[in-house]
Parts: C-alpha cells; structure tokens; sequence
C-alpha cells in the first residue's frame, strides 16, 4: 500500500509518495522524490502562460470526463429503494442499481456501465452518495493494453463529509481477476486510501527553496 501527498501545484495537483505500507520511506525514496518534486516545480516554473494554461486543460478535461460520466449513471440504471441504514452516524437510503436496456452512452467512460450491477447508499439529509458498490456482471475491457476485468470484480468508492462543508473521497478498492493482453492473468487487489484534507487559500503557491 502506498500512502500519497497531492498537492495543488502551479495551477494542477502533484503527488508525492511519503509512505509505503503505513510507514516512512527510506532515505533513499525520501530523496528521490525529493528531487522529482524539485524537478517539477523547477519545470513548472518555467512555463509559458501557453503551455501552463495546456497542463491545467488538460486535467480540467479528465475532470470533466469523470463528471460526465457520473451524469450518465442516473440513465444508464434503474434504481430501486431496497432499504435505511446508518453510514458513520448518518442516516441513508440504499438504493440496487440495474443496467437499463436500451441505454445509450455518450462518453467513453460510460460505455462500461452497462457490465456493472451495484448499490448506492444516499445521505438522508444532503442527497450526495456516500457509498457505492459495484460487480462487474460479464467481461469488462478498456484501456490501450486490452485490459479485461473479469465476471465477478468488485469496485467500492467511500465518500466522507470533511468539516461539514464538502464531501470528499475516502477509499476506493476494485478487487477481482483480470487479464492484460491474451496471456498475462492477475488478481487484482488496488486500494486508495484518501484522509489528512487540508484548506489552503485560493492564492497559495508552492515555491522551490532558494
């Protein structure tokens, strides 16, 4: 397991790596990623305005991909209320997700939509998704290197409340087999782990050391 800091940098974040299986990195690692760091910010720095508003597009656009997607979940299923719980001392509503049959995806992401069933668990006073569950029902593919997830793979995404303000990621865990290519099989176990949310001003800026 690796434990990251993502930083927003020069406009678009940047993510260091500062622990592996909840403990410090070696002196080593420490340096090296030092040095990616510095490397990074020297390289940012040195930016046009063209080629730094290029960068910060071009994370907008991925975001944007992601929202879109999202967008396309309330077409792409059919919802049933299936019961309440309490998530983390609140009170929510559980919903079964089935593929609808006639959906048609807009965006690249959405396409693989159709593969999945799931359940979501809905904030009872906010609305917002605090959960959601998903298995893939038939072989999922995507990806340059023909990547297949296969019948029966789980992806869980976990939302938090931070300072009552704003829902942000807590954990994401796909596990399952998959296979990359015609030959190379796997079994999949990825976690992110996302906590320690920090507020900066809008106009902060992280600067190289003189």
């Amino acid at each position: 397991m690796k434990t990251y800091d993502v930083t927003l940098l020069e406009g678009s974040p940047y993510r260091r790596l500062v622990e592996r299986d909840d403990h410090p990195l070696s002196a080593d690692e420490h340096r090296k990623e030092e040095e990616r760091l510095q490397k990074s910010l020297a390289q940012r720095s040195k930016e046009t305005p063209g080629e730094r508003q290029r960068r910060i597009q071009e994370w907008e656009k991925r975001r944007e991909r992601d929202r879109q997607t999202m967008l396309e979940v309330s077409d792409a299923f059919d919802f049933r209320i299936s019961g309440d719980e309490r998530v983390d001392g609140r009170d929510v509503v559980v919903l079964e997700a089935t593929p609808r049959p006639g959906f048609h995806p807009q965006s690249r992401s959405a396409k693989l939509l159709p593969h999945f069933r799931g359940k979501l668990w809905i904030d009872g006073q906010s609305y917002q998704w605090v959960k959601l569950e998903a298995h893939a029902i038939d072989t999922v593919t995507w990806g340059l290197f023909l990547i297949r997830l296969d019948p029966g793979a789980r992806i869980s995404f976990e939302q938090s409340l931070v300072r009552n303000e704003v829902w942000l990621p807590r954990e994401v865990l796909v596990t399952g087999s998959a296979r990359i290519g015609l030959f190379k099989r796997l079994r999949l176990r990825e976690q992110v782990t996302y906590k320690n949310y920090r507020k900066f001003q809008t106009d902060s800026r992280l600067v190289s050391p003189q």
